[in-house]
Order: C-alpha cells, then structure tokens, then sequence
C-alpha cells in the first residue's frame, strides 16, 4: 500500500558502496508491522538496526489516521483505513505461539480488544446471513497502536524515501550488514535490479488495489448487530465496517473498502469514488441519510494477487523481503514473516 508521506532523495546521487565504510547494522526499510518485528527480533538478540521509512509515522498498511468526529464535534480520532482486523491462528507453525502471546500481552495493557467472531456477508443474490468464524481482533487507539508499541525503543528514520538497493549491500550507496524490504513486492522491484538475486523474486508480482472511504455521520443509523459485511458480488464495494463497534466508542463512523476493479478506475484521483461508495453503503444498509464527512485513501498495493509459501525470502546478497505476501496474507502472517527472518538474520549475523 503506498503512502505520499515523506521526501524524494531520489534524484540525489548515490555513492559507490566502495566509496563507505562497511557497517555492522541490519537497515529495514519500511515500517509496517513485518519490518517492525523484524527490527525487533533483531534487537533483541543484540543486532544492530536501523529502520528507514520515507511516511511520518510507522504503521504502513495498518492505518490509523486521525479524522475528525463529525461536525460540531471538537477532536479526532483514530479511524482504521488500512486492514479491518486481525485474527491469531493458535496453530503450530512456526512464531505463531509467539503471536498469541503478544495479542495476550496487548489485551492485557489495553492495546487490543476481541472484537467479533460473527460477520455478516452479502451473497451475490442480495440476501444477508451471519458468518461465523474465527475471533477477530481489535484495537481501541488503532491498529496503527499497535505497530507503534512493538517500535518503542527502535532506531527509525521516518520521512526517509530510499531510491536504491545495489550489491554491496547498500542502501543508496551506504553499506549495511544486510538489508530487509518491508514492503509490497511491486514497490521493492522498483529499488532493486539485476545483478541482485532477488530483482528475479520479485518481478511481475501482481497486487490488488482498493480504496477506503471513511464516512462519518452524525449518529448512528445502521443496525446495531453491524459489525463488518463482506460484500460478495457486488460491483464495487467488498467491505464494510462499523469503525465504532470494533475500536469500542460507538463513534458513527463506517469504513468501505472497494472492490480492486472500481479502485483501478480511480487511483489518480481517489476522492472520486466517494459518490459511488456512499450511494452503495446507503442501499446496501438501508440508511435513511448520508454521511456529513467523507474521507479516501488509496492502498494501490493493497494485497498480493498469488501469496508465496515461504514465510520470507533471505539470499546470498544478505537482501531479504519480508511481509504479508509470504504466506496467507494477514497481519499475523506478515509479523511472523518479519519476526522469523530477524531469527534468521541473527543466527547469520552471529556466524
């Protein structure tokens, strides 16, 4: 998912990686959860890193921005753009263990609240019926909290924009001890190429856009047995969700995520879908008025079309690539892809 955040160094030009003193550190570019685990995990072990993120604030696709409460209404608060919930396997892969206790720890401190484990879903004839399933997770301040929580302590350079990954390895020409991409595989292809072994790993993989609207109204007029819906079959919306129920403050807000064939369409000018997404979670709830605020955020790179089955990619360049492409792609997987590739690393490191 792409964030305008931050400046462009791109066309600063880059030293020679001979040119540098070779350094000891892991640089992690990209700050979402996977990058996030990945630093730490190294940390903890005593690995030197850095962490470079060329938005404001860490987070990537778990997306809290602060919008406004409505009007007449003084404040914000966090509203959840990025992924709608995150759930926790419990199996006995590896890390997952690791997972649930966090989710343990954050449920423990406040961070993160059980939210449902009954969605409703839209089948393509239109009829409506609950969806049993897994708890699904929360969290009061954002999803965006929680990333934040696991970053306490880390060396991050935000607002950082890197234009070059070469052999060395170097990060725009400084060398580093290894360097991870925390990213979707489309934006790491544009930092890397040939002679690097993964410029081949990560080519022509195709991800899905979509965009999410915000729509904040002046109470609630929805059911209150709304949690989230899967839209099935619907031409452009895939998704909505009641931002209130599952931060727990109630607050009239719903988020609506589009279907990556009407999010195609817009991805110039995201702001207009907002017709379409209002008209559509106006019918589709049966609502007796419209929003008073709107607000779209583009995710051009919102999910992998074909996910990898190994849970991360590590070579002989010391280049890795972690994130929620490696494996099924959910929060849980891209923090256990960062987390089991800092293991790694370390071990490597070590020897």
């Amino acid at each position: 998912m792409e964030s305008p955040d931050g400046g462009d160094l791109s066309g600063m030009p880059a030293a020679s990686p001979s040119d540098t003193p070779h350094r000891t550190d892991v640089v992690v570019v990209g700050a979402g959860i996977s990058g996030i685990a990945c630093a730490r995990t190294l940390t903890e072990a005593g690995v030197p890193v850095r962490v470079l993120e060329r938005a404001r604030h860490v987070g990537g696709r778990l997306s809290s921005p602060e919008l406004p409460r409505g009007e007449g209404v003084a404040g914000a608060r966090p509203v959840d753009l990025g992924a709608a919930y995150f759930t926790v396997s419990g199996g006995d892969e590896p890390g997952a263990a690791e997972f649930a206790a966090l989710v343990d720890d954050w449920n423990g401190r406040g961070l993160a609240r059980p939210w449902t484990d009954t969605l409703s879903a839209r089948d393509e004839d239109g009829t409506w019926e609950p969806k049993p399933g897994p708890q699904r997770w929360a969290a009061p301040g954002g999803l965006r909290s929680l990333v934040a929580d696991l970053a306490t302590g880390l060396r991050i350079e935000t607002g950082r924009t890197v234009a070059q990954v070469s052999p060395g390895p170097a990060v725009d020409g400084e060398t580093a001890c290894a360097v991870v991409l925390a990213m979707p595989e489309p934006q790491a292809a544009r930092l890397v190429g040939a002679p690097l072994q993964a410029a081949g790993v990560l080519a022509d993989r195709a991800w899905e856009p979509v965009i999410a609207v915000a729509l904040g109204y002046e109470e609630r007029c929805w059911s209150p047995e709304l949690t989230a819906a899967f839209v099935n079959g619907h031409p452009d919306l895939s998704l909505i969700a009641d931002d209130g129920s599952r931060r727990g403050d109630g607050a009239p807000v719903l988020v609506a995520h589009t279907t990556s064939d009407l999010a195609r369409r817009h991805l110039d000018d995201p702001e207009s879908v907002t017709r379409t997404v209002v008209d559509a979670v106006t019918t589709l709830l049966g609502l007796d008025r419209r929003p008073t605020w709107t607000h779209a955020h583009r995710w051009t790179f919102a999910s992998p079309a074909r996910p990898h089955d190994a849970p991360y990619h590590l070579d002989d360049d010391l280049l890795a690539v972690v994130g929620d492409a490696w494996g099924s792609p959910k929060v849980e997987t891209a923090w256990r892809s960062g987390t089991l590739l800092g293991r790694a690393l370390a071990a490597r490191v070590r020897s």
